[in-house]
């Protein structure tokens, strides 16, 4: 079964170029695994993988996977990119600069609607792993989205899956996308800055930004949407979210390479599951703690709900991603999207 979703303007070339490469997790950086190429589907085993930001813990999979030596184990020469955003990182997959995107789902909905065919191929997660949190001076005018008219709101970016949250909990709770202002801040530091300069009144992040945020005391959540529960609370159901996916045409012309990847993510979520937040966070790299290794711990324990153990798509899962895109994107509401070609869950139940 798949699916397929967001479609962001080319245009984005020159903005790309900048994946190339800084050392800072929260900008454009590249790791590679050590491991051999194998011999594969005879189309070869280097494979380039962006994700929307390498440091976050709802991407977490892809950087422990490479760090527990399975892209190795399976023959794969696996290069992961990172963007501090979802959509850019969905821009690099279709512009065909990469092969695959550790991203949101719901991106391949929206390309759909673009012409655009690709599919999660692994299911990280069953809830969006994201917080709408609201500054400390500004807790008391928001209780709730219905309070989001008239606010500045921040965002990763324009047309990102926190972008298209926001937009659905203010439609949701009968605040018009046009009442409120989006603002691109990313995340990490530029959040944060924002929500202590009043940039932004509130705004939508993961860990360990909210971490952080609650450590320092300059926000407070509003929207806990880390765990199934919080999900169903929120959005009416599970919400998957951070995912592999990939085009459809490279995905059916190289399935040995694909199942490999899988294979090894799979691994690595069953892991996941039978490990505590204090050793996956021993796994991951030093600087991905920012010298708070105790707090880091903690975000990864906040957000451990959020993972599946099997890397299968939870049942009505894209149900609930298509109402939610329904509720204010008029390129889903004005298209038949075929939730069928958005995922396929083939590779993982050969995994299992």
């Amino acid at each position: 079964m798949r699916k397929s979703a967001r479609y962001t303007t080319l245009a984005a070339a020159g903005l790309l170029a900048l994946s190339s490469l800084t050392a800072c997790a929260n900008d454009a950086a590249s790791t590679t695994s050590s491991g051999s190429a194998g011999k594969g589907d005879g189309k070869g085993t280097k494979v380039k993988i962006m994700v929307g930001g390498l440091d976050k813990v709802i991407y977490l999979p892809a950087m422990l996977t490479q760090r527990l030596g399975y892209f190795d184990a399976e023959g794969l020469d696996v290069e992961l990119l990172t963007e501090p955003a979802g959509v850019q990182a969905e821009t690099a997959l279709v512009a065909g600069q990469v092969q695959g995107t550790v991203g949101f789902y719901d991106h391949t909905l929206d390309l759909q609607t673009k012409g655009k065919a690709v599919e999660s191929v692994v299911q990280f997660s069953r809830a969006p792993g994201e917080v709408e949190i609201v500054s400390t001076k500004a807790a008391g005018d928001i209780t709730s989205p219905k309070d989001f008219k008239g606010k500045k709101l921040g965002i990763t970016s324009l047309g990102s899956s926190t972008d298209f949250l926001t937009k659905y909990l203010a439609v949701k709770n009968g605040v018009k996308v046009s009442d409120f202002s989006p603002v691109a801040v990313g995340a990490g530091a530029t959040f944060i800055s924002a929500l202590q300069q009043g940039s932004i009144d509130g705004g939508m992040t993961t860990d360990p930004t909210v971490a952080t945020i609650l450590d320092k005391k300059a926000g407070k959540i509003l929207l806990d949407m880390r765990t199934p529960e919080g999900s169903q609370k929120a959005l009416g159901g599970p919400y998957p979210s951070s995912s592999l996916y990939m085009q459809t045409d490279w995905v059916n012309s190289h399935k040995d390479t694909v199942q490999k990847m899988v294979n090894a993510f799979v691994k690595t979520l069953k892991w996941m599951s039978t490990h505590s937040a204090a050793e996956i966070a021993a796994k991951m790299p030093a600087d991905y703690a920012q010298g708070n290794k105790a707090l880091y711990t903690e975000s990864i324990k906040s957000s451990l709900p959020m993972f599946t153990d099997d890397g299968v798509m939870p049942e009505n899962g894209p149900e609930t991603v298509e109402k939610v895109l329904k509720a204010f994107n008029t390129n889903v509401q004005n298209h038949d999207v075929d939730l069928s070609k958005t995922y396929t869950t083939e590779f993982v139940e050969a995994a299992k």
